[in-house]
């Protein structure tokens, strides 16, 4: 009894001692970032969403499969923490030690016996999962290319030894008359392995080595996760309470100073030489940044939906957050470890470990040989720079940084909230404002937007051409006019909108929508200015700043008796407008033309009575659906239409998939790899439809160009069109000329 008391007194203290040790350096390192006012913020609305997240699992069974099974895995652990703790009563107290009160309910050793049998079924499928999906056949179409493989074979080895040996435990402790739930077929599992155990004398002896091999298998396991990737068990609940609310898109963060404060890019000369401008260091991020990196569960399911990667291009977002964790840990010992900071000119050399991990790694220049080690003198890793190629031994490369289009399949699929956008626009800021290093072809966008107001660098009478072309009056407001009160909606036309030919049809069709029903409407003309969404999700924040000043001063300046409220045709406008402008002092309520549409046909002001008789397809575009949550009314107004037939393609709604513009991305050559518009209309043509529809003017560009390659390549049908869905509602409204 005294050896046994002390042996687990020993390894336990040992355990807290090596998994503590970790723990606190963690917790060092990760409240060394700067500063993330507001994150804690809202708790009641921030405990509600972790209990969705964290205790419902809400993420993960998006993935139905190993959504369940990683279900039955977290609570399996949840529960069975109640054997951990009878375990120790027994080795510690006396052999037939209970929880007191519940500790002799049959029902209780019910659910443990339930949970324990459901862990091991859960980890059989986990590694089905892992072997069908094994990375070394599979390559880039596994989405666990480049995660630590190794690693998670010796977790699933360890959860299981953790319930082999508990229901050994069990088995023998029933056998031996030590067991606290009685002899019951209650508790099924350990019933079945007493009897394969049988009944000799021996059960008390095996009960003794069980519980030691318990308490050896849940301790290391402890120490284990510490140190690896698993990491997350802890983490993750932190995580995805100091996530972004309401949700983790629509706007992106301000840049701010070292002390969390947003950036005025308009009062430049007051701000302080050592603000810096995005991230262009590892310990310019936040200490919300750094939770990010050590919470990274490697699941690849990011890495699996984003467009970039799966048309050939570097841009993973898992093994990007990986290199930057990786890179972090390398340099915690001059952050927080008192190591003296090496000089500039002290290169040093690193070595790059290898593995399956480093093969996987090796486009951005990434050492791997472990969770976070990295081998060789450390002067050179802290001298690498965030962002280069392999030359000057980046972290992250260029066209891994440049290959993102902001879609947010990644943010939305992450189990654990992680902001990867975020990281990726910051460093886009760094390098735009710092470095001046973009691709060269979004520098004319750029000057355009400054000196003319609109990306393709038009003059500003161009912006009212569409409106002569209609029968009926268009209102315009100017900046300092009041508005009519019978204005309903302000019609934000957006540079695409106004000066696109195709998008301008759109304009033009949903204007006529509105005099159809009714809905007195005004524009701005030419007193509009680009909302500034490509130059922010480039990184060049000034730009965007100065264009959305200049907007806010024009809305805020219009005279009204009533809140003013705008409908766009463009999702990029109405994020933009919605979402960010507020940070500047600009607060309308917008809402999306779609969203609108819908109203009006449910209303009744709208109705469509001309068949349309073909097969459509929508596309979601990724600011109105991913980044709003606006995935219903564009699908009510088609719904609406007379013989008109809807098929989903596979990848919809929230599972998406981008038409490649996002992120600014419309601006810049795709050089690498497969083009994400032909991608996207090879998966809407599959369905052989007449229409492919969408609701955003970027978005009809792009799968416009592909469907006339591909008309051009004789793979596509010559009668194909891409319409808004504006324009089919309009097609079964007025009875064209017989």
């Amino acid at each position: 009894m005294a050896l046994r008391i002390i042996l687990t007194l020993i390894l336990t203290l040992a355990t807290a001692a090596l998994a503590g040790r970790r723990v606190l350096w963690l917790v060092k390192l990760i409240r060394s970032g700067k500063s993330a006012p507001g994150r804690g913020k809202g708790a009641g609305p921030r405990v509600v969403n972790d209990a969705e997240e964290v205790l419902g699992q809400k993420k993960l069974l998006m993935w139905s499969v190993p959504g369940l099974a990683h279900f039955f895995t977290f609570w399996g652990f949840t529960i069975l923490n109640l054997t951990i703790l009878e375990a120790f009563g027994a080795l510690l107290i006396n052999r037939d030690f209970h929880i007191p009160l519940v500790g002799t309910w049959r029902a209780l050793g019910f659910v443990e016996d339930f949970f324990a049998i459901a862990v091991l079924i859960a980890l059989a499928v986990f590694a089905v999962l892992r072997l069908r999906n094994a990375p070394e056949r599979k390559q880039r179409e596994s989405r666990f290319y480049g995660s630590h493989t190794g690693p998670a074979w010796v977790i699933l080895g360890m959860i299981s030894l953790v319930i082999v040996t508990l229901l050994l435990l069990r088995g023998a402790q029933l056998n031996a008359g030590e067991f606290p739930y009685g002899h019951s077929k209650w508790t099924f599992a350990s019933y079945l392995v007493a009897k394969a155990l049988g009944s000799g004398a021996y059960n008390s002896g095996l009960a003794t080595f069980f519980l030691l091999a318990q308490l050896v298998v849940v301790l290391a396991f402890l120490i284990i996760v510490t140190y690896s990737k698993h990491l997350h068990i802890a983490t993750a609940p932190i995580n995805v309470y100091f996530k972004r609310l309401p949700k983790a898109l629509g706007p992106l963060l301000p840049a701010t100073d070292e002390t969390g404060t947003p950036i005025d890019f308009m009062d430049v000369e007051n701000l302080s030489e050592d603000t810096v401008f995005g991230k262009g260091k590892i310990e310019d991020f936040t200490w919300k940044g750094y939770l990010d990196f050590a919470t990274c569960t490697e699941c690849g399911r990011c890495q699996s939906q984003c467009p970039a990667w799966n048309t050939g291009k570097p841009l993973s977002p898992k093994l990007m957050i990986m290199d930057l964790r990786d890179h972090m840990f390398a340099k915690a010992p001059y952050l927080i470890g008192g190591k003296a900071l090496p000089g500039e000119g002290n290169s040093g050399s690193v070595e790059v470990g290898g593995g399956a991990a480093a093969g996987a790694h090796g486009h951005h220049g990434v050492p791997e040989s472990g969770f976070g080690r990295v081998t060789g003198t450390n002067a050179a890793q802290y001298n690498r720079p965030l962002v280069g190629d392999a030359a000057s031994f980046g972290v992250i490369d260029p066209d891994v940084l440049w290959s993102c289009t902001t879609c947010g399949a990644c943010v939305e699929q992450c189990p654990v909230d992680i902001e990867h956008i975020d990281h990726i626009v910051d460093m886009r800021r760094y390098q735009v404002l710092v470095e001046s290093s973009f691709p060269s072809e979004a520098g004319t966008m750029l000057r355009n937007l400054e000196n003319k107001g609109n990306p393709w660098g038009l003059p500003d009478a161009k912006r009212e051409e569409w409106i002569n072309e209609f029968d009926f009056p268009v209102r315009k407001v100017n900046p300092g006019e009041p508005l009519p009160a019978e204005v309903e909606y302000l019609f934000w036309v957006g540079c695409a909108g106004a000066l696109e030919d195709r998008s301008k049809k759109v304009t033009k069709a949903f204007a006529e929508l509105l005099n159809v029903a009714g809905v007195d409407f005004a524009v701005l003309g030419r007193n509009e200015t680009c909302t500034g969404d490509s130059a922010r999700r480039l990184g060049n924040e000034f730009v965007f700043q100065m264009l959305a000043a200049e907007n806010v001063q024009t809305l805020n300046s219009i005279e009204r008796s009533h809140p003013l409220k705008i409908v766009a045709t463009c999702p990029h406008c109405f994020n933009t407008i919605a979402n960010e402008y507020p940070q500047i002092g600009g607060n309308y309520e917008v809402v999306h033309h779609t969203q609108l549409l819908a109203k009006l046909v449910a209303e009744g002001r709208l109705t469509p009575v001309e068949p349309v008789d073909k097969n459509v397809t929508y596309h979601d575009p990724c600011y109105l659906g991913r980044h709003n949550k606006v995935y219903t009314p564009p699908r009510d107004v088609l719904g609406a239409i007379p013989a008109l037939k809807s098929q989903e393609m596979h990848r919809c709604k929230d599972r998406g998939f981008c038409c490649g513009a996002g992120g600014a991305r419309f601006w810049m050559e795709e050089k690498i790899g497969k083009r994400i518009n032909v991608e996207r209309t090879d998966e809407a043509l599959g369905l052989d439809p007449d229409l492919i529809s969408t609701a955003c003017p970027f978005c009809m560009v792009m799968l416009s160009d592909a469907v006339t390659a591909k008309k051009a390549e004789g793979t596509a049908k010559d009668h194909v069109q891409v319409l808004d869905v504006a324009q089919i509602l309009q097609q079964s409204l007025v009875r064209p000329p017989r």
